[in-house]
């Protein structure tokens, strides 16, 4: 018999077996990326932890879509390293804070469809440039430091066990797939390679040469950094990337569920969600995060479609964090290297370069430039902001190049101008040279039915037309003029005769786009 118990907001019947197995699954993938991340980003292992429990658990309530699932994702904490290595932990866990206001506000006044104006050729910039971070990271694991604080690469047998125990990692994860699917990959190959350093006992880089993990429970916690206007002016840039990254990914990945799940999400409520998320994470010792596209695939393909899978999930985590800090301390390196090295294959849009040729080459240009500005700078809000901007350009110039203007003299000899594309900054110059004022007859109409007037610069040559002809006596009208065109026209108190009779009423939809 099928259950009919509602967990919170439930909508739909609940399989709790599909739900309890799919969130203890989403548990043991994100358990290595969690503890890799932090590990990547110089933090004790635990902050990961707390952060896969803490986002997992907030998001899975109160965010907008079931089936979703979020923790220490390594988007967010990568733009947030150099701000780690200059002030330290405490100012990560304020920055954190703030960026989950950030993410709270967008939330709360309703700016979450936004993301939709990403353009996929950012998006795959956007994912290589993590991709190569993400891989970049791990190499690093193959690096000591010795006793003089000098960084030298692995030598000898430490780095054919080191490399060797990776390589069997990465085969794990790629081959043990092609068996089964019930089991994350990622979990048995962490499980084989401990089991081989354990039986053996190979002497190679575990968790606890990182990081000792003290498993209690998180405890509420004011970060202590000075309150001041320059620790503000820290925190803030840093603060506004992560909101603005962790948005973009979990935005993105709430549009993939919905196509998945043939289902409609909340993107502001999930706004609000992540935003509550980060700052609880911030007080209480998390190191931030969002939502997790391989986590949740994992937990959709293990057929949850409620939210108890990541609840389920959450309280798992944090019985580990209590119980097992012992067994995660003695993980081997090289199986979280390898686990972290295949997260950055699979990260990887090869669709990307299969397509390359079929692509624009403006698309090409912005990906290249976006994956570009993400591994150099490893600012993953500034690189999408470069995308979109670059994509926006380009959008309009293509645009700007479509103005055209049919002209012919009627039987009244009035000169008729029928113009065809929008009208913008980029097409007035265009717009402007198709009008020859001197020669024109004493009237001109100038037709809007397949044009629009789009922003304040057509206004403006708009205005600057109609005075070249009315300073040579000759009279300009615009005709079917969209009611919002006129009411521009108005608002901007331009002087211009518009054939108001003649206009037919355009309905332009309000609201939401």
């Amino acid at each position: 018999m099928r259950n009919t118990v509602r967990l919170f907001d439930f909508s739909k019947k609940i399989n709790y077996k599909n739900e309890i197995l799919a969130g203890f699954t989403v548990a043991m993938t994100m358990i290595p990326e969690s503890l890799s991340f932090a590990i990547l980003a110089g933090l004790s292992p635990l902050i990961g932890l707390y952060a896969a429990f803490m986002m997992g658990l907030v998001t899975a309530v109160l965010g907008g879509r079931p089936g979703m699932v979020s923790g220490g994702a390594g988007a967010t904490i990568v733009v947030l390293i150099a701000l780690i290595k200059s002030h330290g932990v405490e100012y990560l866990f304020a920055t954190v804070v703030l960026a989950g206001i950030f993410q709270l506000m967008v939330g709360v006044f309703k700016l979450g469809k936004f993301v939709r104006l990403i353009p996929q050729p950012v998006m795959y910039g956007f994912l290589n440039g993590l991709a190569v971070i993400i891989f970049m990271a791990q190499v690093e694991q193959f690096k000591f430091t010795d006793a003089n604080g000098t960084v030298n690469w692995l030598q000898g047998s430490a780095l054919y066990i080191m490399a060797g125990l990776t390589a069997l990692t990465i085969a794990i994860v790629y081959f043990f797939p092609k068996i089964t699917k019930a089991v994350p990959a990622s979990l048995v190959a962490i499980i084989v390679v401990f089991a081989v350093v354990l039986g053996f006992d190979i002497n190679t880089k575990t968790v606890a040469d990182i990081a000792n993990i003290s498993g209690n429970l998180p405890v509420f916690h004011i970060p202590a950094i000075p309150f001041s206007l320059e620790t503000l002016q820290i925190i803030f840039p840093y603060a506004m990337i992560m909101a603005g990254v962790g948005l973009i990914e979990s935005l993105l990945t709430l549009s993939m569920v919905d196509e998945i799940t043939d289902s409609k999400g909340s993107a502001n409520k999930e706004s609000v969600a992540q935003g509550l998320a980060n700052i609880t994470n911030g007080f209480f010792g998390g190191m931030g995060g969002c939502a997790m596209v391989a986590q949740t695939l994992v937990n959709l393909n293990a057929g949850s479609r409620a939210r108890l899978s990541g609840i389920f999930a959450s309280i798992t985590i944090l019985i580990i964090i209590l119980v097992g800090a012992p067994f995660i301390e003695k993980i081997p390196m090289a199986a979280l290297v390898g686990v972290m090295m295949m997260v950055a294959i699979s990260t990887f849009q090869w669709v990307s370069i299969r397509i390359v040729n079929k692509m624009p080459k403006s698309d090409i240009f912005v990906g290249i430039t976006v994956a570009l500005i993400t591994v150099l700078l490893h600012n993953l809000a500034l690189a999408v902001l470069v995308g979109v901007i670059i994509a926006a350009l380009v959008f309009a110039w293509d645009n700007a190049k479509r103005i055209r203007a049919r002209q012919y003299t009627d039987e009244n000899g009035i000169k008729n101008y029928e113009i065809t594309g929008p009208l913008f900054f980029g097409s007035v110059t265009a717009f402007t040279d198709q009008f020859d004022p001197k020669n024109d007859p004493d009237e001109v109409v100038v037709d809007f039915k397949e044009s629009r007037i789009v922003d304040m610069s057509a206004i403006d040559a708009l205005d600057k037309l109609s005075k070249k002809y009315s300073q040579l006596n000759k009279k300009l009208v615009l005709k079917h003029l969209s009611e919002d065109c006129r009411k521009m026209l108005e608002n901007a108190e331009v002087v211009i005769a518009v054939d108001v009779e003649k206009d037919p009423t355009y309905k332009v939809m309000a609201g939401k786009l």
